[in-house]
């Protein structure tokens, strides 16, 4: 039998082909080699779809990481356990976000997968934000994701997308209601965005409320991770000395008060185009001069 081995860890590459898996089937190389066919006629010939390699890995683990959409369904309508836990605890779910693959991620959802593992525990949330797969971020939340969802390591799905410097994932995130100074030890997203010394993460944040006096564990403000004179220690700095506007601070306390429901509720109020893009953080309309707004 092959010498192989499963998915090492989170941040691990994907290491197919390597010969570091281990007690890998048939079945689960059909599946992440997306030989859909071969695949098919092992199922038609009773190979078994939940049989596991070394640490927990299933077929489906396989496919969904690869985003092979078409052996996932193959495995899902032969009975494929849809929430199996690998030893890390990930399900085809996280996987799925982990690899990108929308498709897979919808025929997860379609078929049962769990979209909010237990507790203190990394989500497929967290896994989409951590490739950076905003269009996965935005389904999951689409699905009722929790955007709160702390995992004891990692903190909230923002954590994750700033540390990773993952701009779009955190705007899919802010913008759907996610609470821009959740902390993890104190830590927020903002200490995050100044420890990766990005400019635009940082302006993003504190457009949506983050809290630049914010002290994490050790005392240390955002600004505190910073270089004297650095673009990041430039932003930073102007903030501190130069207080949000009316204007802003009241939208940030109406979206505050809705929640992730700021989206579809501000929609509803009837108030002029202008002011819903503004409170929705979308681009204005063009101006039309034969329109009152006010």
């Amino acid at each position: 039998m092959e010498i192989t081995r499963a998915r090492p860890s989170l941040f691990g590459d994907i290491a197919h082909g390597l010969g570091f898996w281990t007690d890998r089937s048939a079945v689960h190389e059909a599946a992440a080699q997306g030989k859909a066919l071969q695949l098919q006629k092992l199922i038609q010939g009773g190979a078994a779809v939940n049989i596991v390699a070394v640490d927990s890995i299933t077929p489906l683990h396989e496919a969904c990481i690869q985003g092979q959409t078409q052996c996932v369904r193959l495995l899902l309508d032969a009975g494929a356990h849809v929430d199996a836990r690998n030893i890390d605890g990930s399900t085809p779910l996280c996987d799925a976000c982990a690899a990108g693959s929308l498709e897979c991620v919808k025929l997860l959802i379609q078929h049962g997968a769990t979209i909010n593992p237990p507790l203190f525990t990394f989500s497929p949330l967290h896994e989409a934000c951590m490739g950076g797969n905003s269009d996965c971020v935005q389904l999951m939340i689409d699905v009722g994701a929790l955007m709160e969802a702390h995992d004891c390591h990692f903190g909230t799905p923002l954590h994750v997308a700033c540390a990773r410097q993952h701009f779009d994932c955190a705007k899919v995130l802010l913008n759907a209601g996610a609470n821009v100074n959740a902390a993890k030890l104190h830590e927020t997203a903002l200490h995050h965005a100044a420890k990766v010394k990005n400019v635009d993460l940082i302006e993003l944040l504190i457009e949506f409320g983050g809290n630049i006096y914010a002290r994490d564990n050790l005392g240390k403000k955002p600004i505190n991770y910073t270089s004297q004179g650095s673009p990041t220690n430039i932003c930073l700095e102007f903030y501190e000395n130069t207080p949000l506007s009316l204007q802003q601070i009241s939208r940030i306390a109406l979206r505050t008060a809705l929640g992730r429901r700021a989206l579809d509720d501000v929609s509803k109020l009837g108030l002029p185009n202008r002011i819903t893009c503004y409170l929705s953080y979308q681009p204005p309309p063009d101006l039309d001069l034969d329109f009152d707004y006010f």
